[in-house]
C-alpha cells in the first residue's frame, strides 16, 4: 500500500558558487546537536577534499542527515559551479525538494538558474532562502523580486510562485519569515522544510528498487552506491538484481554485503531500509551510477536523468619531456590509463576514449575548471603526464552543418572598465544581450559567447578589471559556428638551451617579456620560460653565465635587479597555451613546453604548416 513516510525529507540544497550552501549546511548540523559540546569543528565540514577547501568550491556533493522534531532531513549539499552540473542533475533524482539559496545583495546568478531550471525539470517544490542577509549592503526586497522574475522567465507554475521565502545568516547561525530580524537560531528555516517539502511516499511491503545516482569510495569498503530507495525495504545479505536502463543486457545478480544510512556526518551501518530513506550500498564491486538495484521476483529499471553533454576536451599523455621521470611515482600509459577511467566510475559529466596512440588519451569534460580539477587530483596522487590545450566538441547538424557550444557569461565589473570588456568580448563573437546598473559605479552585463571565446579570457579579464571584476559562465546549447576569432596577442619566450636558469641570462631574457621562472630552476630546449608582449616567438637562452674578467670595471659588480616572475597557476596555464604546446605536470612541478623541443624541427613544422 503506498503510504507517505511522514518522518522523513529528503532535500537538496542548491544555489550558485560562493552563495553559501556548505557554511549553511555547517550551520544545520551545528544546531542539530551532532557535534559534542566543545567539539573543535572546522569552518566548511561538508568540503572534505583538500582542492575544495582551498578554493572555496564544492566538487562532489555530499550526503548528511539531521534530526528535528521527531523528522529525519536527509540533506545534499550539492556543486554551484556549472562544470560540475552532472552532480546536480543527479542527486536531484534523489529529493523531495529543493532549498534555493541566493545571496542578500549578489542576488540569482548563471548556476541559480542552471540548478533551479533542473530542479523544476523535475517538478520540486522550491524554498527560497536569502541569505547573508546581515551583510551592509543586502537588498533583499529586491533580491525577492529577481527570483520571483526568475521564476517565471523559467516557467515555474503558479504553485511555485507561492513558495516561501526564508532569510537567513548561515554564517551567523540564524534564520527568520521576517527580513529585518538579525538574531534567532535555524529553526524557521527548519520548520519551513518540514511544513513544505515533501514526505516521501511508497510502498515499503512492495518489491524493492533502489536507484543509485552517487558513487562513493572507501579504501576499507571499496565502491559505494547511494541512492533513494524508491520502492520497498532492502535488507543486508538479500540477493538483488543490478539493473540499467541505459543497458538492457544488463542483469546481474548481487548481495547487499553492508548497508548504511546517513546521521549527521557519519555512515551508520543497518540491518535494513525502507521507501524513501536514501541509502549507501558497499560490496557490489561493479556498482555504477544509473544502476537500479531490484528484487528479483520483479526486475525493473528505472530512468535516470540525461547528464548534458561535455563540451570541452583535451589530450592526456605520457611525459616525454627530458626531465621524464624525475618527480612522479605514475608514468606509464598503462597507469594513467587506469587511473582516468577509474575517474569515470563518479564523474558521469566525464568521457575517456582511447586515441591512435597508446600513450595518449582524449579526456573531454564540461569546462576547464572541471577538467582542471582532475589534472591537479592526479598531480597531487603522484601522476605524471602532458595535456594539451583545451579544445571545445564541435558538432553537425542534419544538414552538415558545423554547430559550437555556447556560453551565456554574465560579468560584474566596475562601470569605468565596462567599455574595455564589451570590446574584448565583442571580438571574441560575444553578443550584449543585456546591459543594468547593479548599484552606483557598478555594472552587470550578459554576453552569449562561443564556448571557445571564453579559453584564455579570464586572465584578460581579470588584468583588464584590475582583479576587481567577476565572470560566471553557464552552457547556452549549440548554434551555427559564429566564424574565426582571434588567438592570444601575447606570444613565448622558449629556452633555445638545456642547463640552470642564470640571473645573467634572465636579466637579458626579460627585456624581451615577462618571465616564468627564477634564477636556479632548471630548463630545457624547447621549454617556454616567459611571455613576449609583441606576440612574435623569441628563442632565449636563460642560462647563460657572465665571462669571467681580470679588470674590474665600474658598477659591473652592481646586483641584477630582476623583475618578479609570474606565478602561473595551472588554469592560467591552460589559458595561455598554443596548439603546439603543452604542459609538463609532475607532483612538484608545472611547466609549459613546446610540442617540437628542437628549434629547427619547430621551425620546418611551422613552415609545412
Amino acid at each position: 500500500m503506498v503510504m507517505k513516510i511522514e518522518n522523513i525529507r529528503n532535500i537538496a540544497i542548491i544555489a550558485h558558487v560562493d552563495h553559501g550552501k556548505t557554511t549553511l549546511v555547517d550551520s544545520l548540523l551545528r544546531q542539530s546537536g551532532i557535534f559534542h559540546e566543545n567539539q573543535q569543528v572546522q569552518d566548511r565540514v561538508m568540503d572534505s577534499d583538500d582542492i575544495e577547501r582551498e578554493r572555496g568550491i564544492t566538487i562532489l556533493s555530499k550526503n548528511t542527515a539531521v534530526n528535528y522534531k521527531g523528522k529525519k532531513i536527509n540533506i545534499i549539499d550539492t556543486p554551484g559551479h556549472a562544470d560540475f552540473g552532472g552532480e546536480v542533475e543527479r542527486v536531484l533524482k534523489m529529493v523531495s525538494g529543493v532549498v534555493l539559496l541566493v545571496d542578500a545583495f549578489e542576488g540569482p546568478m548563471p548556476q541559480t538558474k542552471f540548478v533551479l531550471r533542473k530542479a523544476f525539470e523535475l517538478n520540486l517544490p522550491v524554498v527560497v532562502c536569502i541569505n547573508k542577509i546581515d551583510r551592509p549592503d543586502a537588498r533583499p526586497d529586491a533580491v525577492v523580486d529577481e527570483v520571483l522574475d526568475l521564476f517565471i522567465e523559467l516557467g515555474a507554475d503558479e504553485s511555485a510562485l507561492e513558495c516561501p521565502f526564508v532569510y537567513a545568516s548561515a554564517r551567523s547561525g540564524f534564520a527568520s519569515l521576517d527580513p529585518d530580524v538579525r538574531e534567532g537560531n535555524m529553526e524557521p528555516l527548519l520548520d519551513t522544510i518540514v511544513d513544505y517539502i515533501p514526505a516521501p511516499e511508497g510502498d515499503k511491503d512492495a518489491p524493492v528498487q533502489v536507484l543509485i545516482s552517487t558513487i562513493d569510495y572507501n579504501d576499507y569498503l571499496g565502491k559505494i552506491g547511494v541512492g533513494k530507495i524508491e520502492r520497498g525495504t532492502i535488507k543486508i545479505n538479500s540477493d538483488v538484481y543490478r539493473l540499467n536502463a541505459q543497458d538492457p543486457s544488463q542483469k546481474e545478480k548481487v548481495r547487499i554485503v553492508q548497508l548504511f544510512e546517513f546521521q549527521g556526518l557519519e555512515r551508520v551501518e543497518v540491518k535494513e531500509a525502507s521507501v524513501g530513506s536514501i541509502v549507501a550500498i558497499a560490496g557490489i564491486e561493479d556498482i555504477n551510477i544509473g544502476d537500479t538495484l531490484t528484487d528479483p521476483s520483479q526486475p525493473e529499471a528505472l530512468d535516470f536523468v540525461k547528464i548534458s553533454e561535455p563540451t570541452i576536451a583535451m589530450n592526456f599523455s605520457v611525459n616525454n619531456s627530458p626531465f621524464a621521470g624525475r618527480d612522479g611515482k605514475f608514468l606509464t600509459s598503462r597507469e594513467i590509463r587506469a587511473r582516468l577511467f577509474k575517474e569515470l566510475q563518479s564523474d558521469v559529466g566525464l568521457r575517456v576514449e582511447e586515441t591512435d596512440s597508446a600513450d595518449t588519451f582524449k579526456v573531454s569534460g564540461r569546462g576547464e575548471l572541471h577538467l582542471s580539477i582532475l589534472i591537479e587530483n592526479m598531480r597531487r596522487e603522484g601522476y605524471e603526464f602532458q595535456v594539451s590545450k583545451p579544445q571545445v566538441l564541435y558538432k553537425e547538424d542534419e544538414n552538415g552543418k558545423k554547430l559550437e557550444p555556447m556560453e551565456m557569461a554574465t560579468i560584474d565589473v566596475n562601470t569605468e572598465y565596462l567599455g574595455t570588456v564589451i570590446e574584448k568580448l565583442g571580438k571574441r563573437k560575444g553578443e550584449m544581450i543585456t546591459l543594468e546598473e547593479t548599484s552606483p559605479g557598478t555594472s552587470r552585463a550578459e554576453f552569449k559567447i562561443p564556448a571557445r571565446g571564453l579559453i584564455g579570457y579570464r586572465q584578460e579579464f581579470l588584468t583588464d578589471t584590475k582583479g576587481t571584476g567577476v565572470l560566471n559562465t553557464n552552457f547556452e546549447g549549440y548554434e551555427s559556428y559564429k566564424g574565426e576569432i582571434p588567438t592570444r596577442q601575447v606570444a613565448s619566450l622558449v629556452s633555445f638551451d638545456t642547463g640552470e636558469a642564470t640571473a645573467y641570462g634572465l636579466n637579458n631574457a626579460q627585456s624581451r617579456g615577462e618571465l616564468f621562472i627564477e634564477p636556479g630552476e632548471e630548463v630545457y630546449e624547447g621549454m617556454v620560460v616567459g611571455m613576449s608582449p609583441k606576440g612574435i616567438e623569441v628563442e632565449v637562452s636563460v642560462t647563460k653565465r657572465k665571462k669571467q674578467s681580470n679588470v674590474r670595471a665600474s658598477g659591473s659588480d652592481e646586483a641584477l635587479k630582476l623583475s618578479p616572475v609570474r606565478q602561473m597557476s595551472l588554469e592560467n596555464a591552460l589559458e595561455f597555451i598554443e596548439d603546439d604546446e603543452l604542459i609538463e605536470v609532475t607532483p612538484h612541478k608545472m611547466r609549459i613546453r613546446k610540442k617540437i623541443l628542437d628549434s629547427t624541427l619547430r621551425y620546418k613544422a611551422a613552415k609545412r604548416k
